[in-house]
């Protein structure tokens, strides 16, 4: 299966799910925060999402398909879940003007960042024990603990680029100056950097109820149906 780790073969055993992508972070004059995901290597192969606080702190998660929707709303927990086909997440670090931008029918978003600054290859362990309380300290950040449904999350930080500027529309209404989050996001136990930031990133998920490892074998299932 496509980029899952398991350390058992039993399926009553612990298995531990890799991903790799990109978490593009940032908050708008309106009040309005986002969370733009694109992951290119995940249990249930590529995808991307858009999880949206609105200011009254109303959080929409917008995917383009109910497989993403079954993934993402199993780890995480939303007011509303909107299903746009056609939303569509793309990334060019290595261009000369490296941008995120984020687009489906009813809005458009569009970030330029800046360079990046590298971070190691280190183990789970060295995330939660070491990395974590530095970037608790000076960051403001979890790089370790459990979603609002009781999946183990290690967030392991390939490379960070803070977004330089850009803009976003939805529904016809400009959402102004693009800056850091004013208030919290609410969608798991750790809250982006405190300023805008494109995050290359590869989280590792345990669930100890099984429940995730029983989603993620049927919607295996039924992608070769």
């Amino acid at each position: 299966m496509e980029g899952v780790t398991s350390e058992l073969i039993s399926p009553a055993a612990d298995r531990y799910f890799d991903l790799h992508g990109v978490i593009g972070a940032a908050g708008f004059a309106t009040g309005d925060r986002v969370v733009i995901g694109h992951w290119h290597d995940s249990p249930i192969g590529s995808f991307d999402d858009v999880m949206w606080a609105e200011p009254d702190g109303w959080r929409t998660l917008f995917v383009a398909d109910e497989r993403s929707k079954a993934f993402i709303t199993a780890i995480y927990e939303f007011d509303s879940v909107i299903v746009a086909p056609g939303l569509v997440v793309r990334f060019t670090p290595e261009s000369n003007h490296p941008r995120l931008e984020a687009a489906w029918p009813q809005a458009q978003l569009e970030f330029s960042v800046g360079k990046a600054a590298p971070f190691p290859p280190r183990p789970s362990w060295v995330t939660r024990r070491i990395e974590g309380p530095i970037a608790k300290k000076t960051m403001k950040v979890d790089t370790y603990g459990v979603s609002p449904t009781g999946v183990y999350e290690w967030y392991r930080t390939n490379k960070l680029r803070r977004i330089l500027d850009g803009w976003g529309i939805v529904a016809g209404r400009d959402l102004g100056a693009v800056g850091p989050h004013r208030e919290a996001t609410g969608f798991g136990f750790s809250e982006p950097p405190p300023f805008a930031s494109v995050t290359e990133i590869s989280p590792r998920l345990h669930d100890p109820s099984h429940r995730l490892d029983r989603l993620v074998d049927e919607l295996d299932r039924a992608s070769v149906q």
